[in-house]
């Protein structure tokens, strides 16, 4: 049984530990809404990204359309874009991500695909690194960028391209986890090279007669990199989100559970004070007895 100098020791550090979960609570709240505003203005913007590109795409199919709309006609090749947080204390929201990437990975090599990966975010890396570490081509981190913008998305955009026009692969597909409300983050898997086309916006621009200046595939070439750089973008808008309301569940949950811990070591502190206390009378009362 612990002394009752290790109970006091012990509570006090519980008591530290209460403080920096409760802040850290304080710190994900404030910029829990900065980040949410962020990621719901960028989704409108990135539906009628896709809309655009599903009117100018539409006359155009075959030969004539660029490389990043119309793949390189084969499927053996696949990039993994796994975007994740550079920190962890964010409950769960690191490993669904890396889970729904496990998944997708095994997936595809079952059915006798090449896959490599390229991770966004240090904990996506940490988490990969075990089972397909040997499939991990490049790796960036963010954790020097104070506020994410359009700049960071842009350069992670480049560079799978750049890796497309080498012909390192065939398929990317980027995986991140889509913010709902504080205590959900949906992770998600999307397809951005070949640049998957809206059906059901092509349909809806069927009525209507456009002419382009200059032709569709020179607009389609300049578009579909910029689409691809925002699609990036709003996953990384929406991780930054969804970190910072995880964050801030997980720090509620720790506090919570350092008040209850608190509880338990006061009363057992207190009950073997009594009972110490309780002993010493007892042996004062008997030796004023043999007396």
């Amino acid at each position: 049984m612990p002394s009752l100098k290790d109970l006091r020791n012990r509570i006090a550090s519980v008591k530290a530990t209460q403080k920096i979960t409760k802040a850290m609570q304080m710190v994900a709240a404030a910029k829990l809404r900065r980040a949410q505003e962020a990621a719901e203005a960028a989704r409108p913007y990135a539906e009628r990204m896709g809309a655009v590109l599903a009117n100018v795409a539409g006359p155009i199919s075959g030969s004539d359309a660029p490389a990043l709309m119309a793949g390189t006609g084969k499927d053996d090749v696949h990039l993994i874009v796994v975007c994740t947080a550079d920190r962890g204390l964010a409950g769960g929201f690191n490993s669904q991500i890396a889970r729904l990437a496990r998944e997708h990975i095994r997936r595809l090599q079952a059915d006798g695909k090449q896959v490599k990966i390229l991770t966004v975010g240090k904990k996506g890396y940490d988490m990969l690194r075990r089972d397909f570490g040997q499939l991990v081509i490049d790796r960036i981190e963010l954790r020097d960028v104070k506020q994410i913008g359009f700049s960071n998305a842009d350069t992670i955009a480049r560079k799978v391209i750049g890796l497309f026009e080498d012909g390192q692969f065939d398929v990317c597909t980027l995986i991140f986890s889509q913010f709902r409300s504080v205590i959900s983050q949906v992770p998600t898997a999307q397809q951005i090279i070949p640049a998957a086309v809206p059906q059901a916006q092509q349909g809806d621009s069927a009525a209507a007669v456009y002419e382009y200046e200059p032709d569709p595939a020179s607009i389609l070439a300049d578009l579909i990199p910029r689409n691809i750089a925002v699609q990036i973008f709003r996953a990384l808008l929406e991780n930054a989100a969804g970190e910072m309301g995880a964050k801030m569940t997980a720090m509620d949950n720790a506090t919570r559970n350092a008040g209850e811990m608190i509880n338990k070591l006061s009363i057992t502190y207190n009950r073997q004070r009594q009972a110490q206390i309780t002993k010493e009378l007892i042996e004062i009362i008997s030796g004023a007895e043999a007396l």
